[in-house]
């Protein structure tokens, strides 16, 4: 049902959706307490309150572009996109050592891995939908075309660490909160979060070069600019490093267009087993709306 409503949708134009999409994202606000308090909670504590009303309209636009993205043609997708620096890309790629795009919920950031994997096979980590009947529309669509998915599992990171060795790119979301023993707290926006160390260790066992990436929605329905950027920065040694490290960087990409981010996520939560740090406080726990 739910796949053959999202294939209907993918009919419409791009701006309809996003016109539909920034009603949606009022309704929610409006009706959701718990939604409305986590979204000008973290928008506050980032410094970015003044972004709130774009905020709400750019958080609907991101669910109703979710069937443009994965069930209209790929000519359509690929249409809609402008590339920038996929020179860096490629430079990286040519080195044979595999590359790490990291991509924060920023802007449409389920359309980066589909413009990456136009141009070369890419694999990205995914965490598999808790609802069966969400798992055609997620895995299903998502996979398209030079593009596989690794499910956030060991074997699933084993996958990723095979890619990396063929000398082939990987996607990972730096921005989710791991589970209890696969991360450590680092600062985001000036309040520990618990961060995944995934992407570290997978560079220092492979040498591969860091991509930054992420996908800005251009008013009015006009499309997407995917832009790409070498991370320049040293990740560290320590897990400690390397998250505080990838943060920043997730922080600089964000502060190019504060009211694409997904602010409603639960950033900050403390995962079930996991000691909260020292003074660092937490928003409460629970799910991501």
């Amino acid at each position: 049902m739910l796949v053959t409503l999202f294939r209907l949708l993918s009919a419409l134009p791009l701006p309809v959706l996003h016109a539909i999409g920034a009603m949606t994202g009022w309704l929610v606000y409006l009706g959701s307490p718990s939604y409305r308090r986590r979204l000008a909670a973290n928008m506050r504590q980032a410094g970015f309150d003044g972004n709130l009303t774009p905020a709400i309209r750019e958080a609907g636009k991101n669910i109703l572009e979710l069937p443009f993205v994965w069930c209209a043609a790929e000519r359509r997708v690929q249409a809609s996109v402008k590339v920038e620096n996929w020179d860096a890309v490629q430079e990286a790629l040519d080195g044979g050592r595999g590359v790490i795009f990291l991509t924060p919920h920023l802007g449409c950031f389920e359309i980066t891995a589909q413009v990456v994997a136009a141009r070369t096979p890419l694999t990205a980590m995914y965490r598999p939908p808790r609802k069966q009947a969400l798992k055609p529309l997620i895995e299903g669509a998502r996979a398209r075309g030079r593009l596989k998915l690794a499910p956030a599992t060991l074997a699933g990171v084993r996958t990723l660490l095979k890619t990396l060795r063929r000398g082939e790119p990987i996607g990972i979301l730096p921005d989710q909160v791991p589970q209890n023993g696969e991360g450590v707290w680092a600062p985001f926006f000036g309040k520990p979060a618990y961060t995944m160390t995934l992407p570290g260790k997978l560079q220092q066992m492979s040498g591969a070069p860091v991509i930054l990436t992420y996908a800005e929605r251009m008013p009015r329905g006009a499309g997407f600019v995917v832009r790409f950027a070498r991370l320049q920065e040293a990740l560290g040694d320590t897990a400690e490093q390397q998250a505080a490290t990838i943060n920043a960087a997730m922080e600089a990409l964000i502060a190019r267009c504060p009211a694409q981010y997904f602010w409603s996520y639960d950033r900050y939560k403390t995962p079930k087993g996991v000691a909260r740090p020292a003074g660092g406080g937490d928003s409460g726990g629970g799910q991501p709306l």
